[in-house]
């Protein structure tokens, strides 16, 4: 007869700890489990951490301004781009032009209205300087757009995955543009609230925020596409319901199922909003890419095709990725300069986290705009050391690892804080010597 101690089962053992963090890791540990920081309001723990990291990286920048003894404000406020924007704040279109090489001008009808619109307005009303003012709308457009970040990354994934998605997009290897008097901030605003939006069945504010960030960038057609694509889908499900017949013998689906993975639910609110509604929405969406291309084509004497010209004289031209390709074969063959062969690690990461984002299956809008953003970039000729600024916006890249780094997280705090302050490192390293020293566009 056994003992009776040998039928007891065995103690649980404690789940493996893992290997402990690095000393100086350990508070970013004790942060991460402090009761104080699960109390606050979620929106408010990622604004948080997102401020948290772009202030160290302004400090960076900081830093390697008194190494080169340049002013860092003017360095965040009046670096390349930035300079063509506050010139147009002050002075209106038309006022600026550079002759790069005879017959090629690089003109400012280029560069879209809103933001220096905004930074005029905001230095009309505040007593700043035009530098000031385009930060303060930089910094200001920065926070809108990690709480849309987080609101649509947690109406998808969960809080968690949310909070993790926003500080992934704080600590991309160019986030320092979002500390630079730039328009990729505002861009990214808009692409949020406007995909959450869609999302959530409210179409006319869907429309009216992808107009907007139609007129802030180039590539603002990217949400307006999103909400064109969420529209359309939207109103085939809707036909479905209303045709059982011509669904088969299977019977109509339920709502939201035509939307693939954990976003299915997203779509649960929109049969709330009513056809017009939609047609509205979807009306709206292109308007303010197409007003601004049009305007530019009317001043410039060839209403469709003028916008264009101007980007051609700049170099930009969507070709297919030929001269992209053209430009990598010179990079691998023979540049030495180190901006460009990491610009090219970007974009080949983003084509990469594009496939995992249809194998997660993410909603429809999401992958259309991020989509859009990553064939404008890869297909556009000119400035290749600009293409990893060009998909700052495309956040929905990172909903793979911000998921992966989320469940992680959950179960071992360890090895997530490792990549993040990883990520961090790089960030504000990179970011600090593509404005300092890396002398190439940004």
């Amino acid at each position: 007869m056994s003992h009776p101690s040998t039928l007891a089962p065995p103690a649980p053992r404690p789940p493996a700890a893992g290997p402990d963090l690095p000393r100086p890791l350990r508070p970013l540990r004790r942060l991460w489990r402090s009761r104080r920081l699960r109390r606050l309001p979620p929106v408010v723990s990622a604004l948080g951490l997102f401020a948290a990291v772009r202030l160290a990286g302004v400090l960076a920048v900081a830093v390697a301004a008194f190494a080169t003894d340049r002013p860092v404000l003017r360095m965040l406020g009046r670096s390349w781009d930035s300079a063509w924007y506050l010139g147009i704040a002050v002075y209106g279109y038309g006022h600026r032009t550079t002759h790069y090489r005879p017959g090629v001008v690089f003109s400012d009808l280029a560069f879209f209205p809103l933001y220096p619109g905004l930074v005029r307005g905001v230095e009309a009303v505040l007593p700043v300087s035009w530098g000031a003012a385009g930060l303060l709308v930089a910094w200001t457009a920065a926070a809108a757009a990690a709480c849309g970040i987080f609101t649509l990354g947690s109406h998808l994934y969960g809080r968690p995955t949310g909070v993790v998605l926003v500080l992934l997009w704080g600590v991309l290897p160019h986030s320092v543009v979002l500390s630079m008097a730039y328009t990729e901030p505002l861009l990214t605003a808009f692409a949020a609230w406007a995909l959450y939006a869609a999302l959530t069945g409210r179409w006319v504010w869907a429309g009216t925020l992808a107009a907007l960030a139609g007129l802030s960038r180039p590539n603002g057609f990217a949400v307006a596409a999103a909400v064109l694509a969420a529209a359309a889908h939207e109103l085939w499900r809707r036909h479905r319901e209303a045709h059982p017949h011509e669904v088969g013998a299977r019977g109509p689906r339920p709502a939201g199922s035509g939307v693939r993975g954990a976003g299915a639910r997203a779509y649960g609110a929109q049969g709330r909003g009513s056809v017009h509604r939609l047609w509205t929405g979807a009306l709206l969406a292109p308007a303010g890419w197409c007003g601004y291309v049009l305007w530019v084509g009317q001043r410039r004497g060839d209403p469709l095709g003028g916008y264009f010209a101007v980007q051609r004289d700049w170099g930009s031209r969507f070709d297919f990725g030929q001269g992209a390709f053209a430009f990598v074969g010179v990079v691998l063959a023979r540049t030495s300069k180190f901006v460009y062969p990491m610009a090219l690690l970007i974009v080949l990461l983003a084509v990469l986290l594009f496939v995992l984002l249809l194998v997660e299956r993410t909603p429809l809008p999401l992958v259309v705009y991020a989509g859009v953003l990553l064939v404008v970039a890869l297909g556009g000729a000119g400035f290749f050391e600009s293409k990893p600024r060009f998909l700052l916006p495309a956040f929905p890249l990172l909903i793979p690892l911000a998921r992966a780094l989320a469940r992680t997280a959950r179960a071992r705090p360890g090895p997530a804080i490792v990549v993040i302050a990883f990520l961090t490192g790089l960030s504000l390293s990179y970011g600090a010597f593509l404005i300092a020293f890396g002398r190439a566009p940004l």
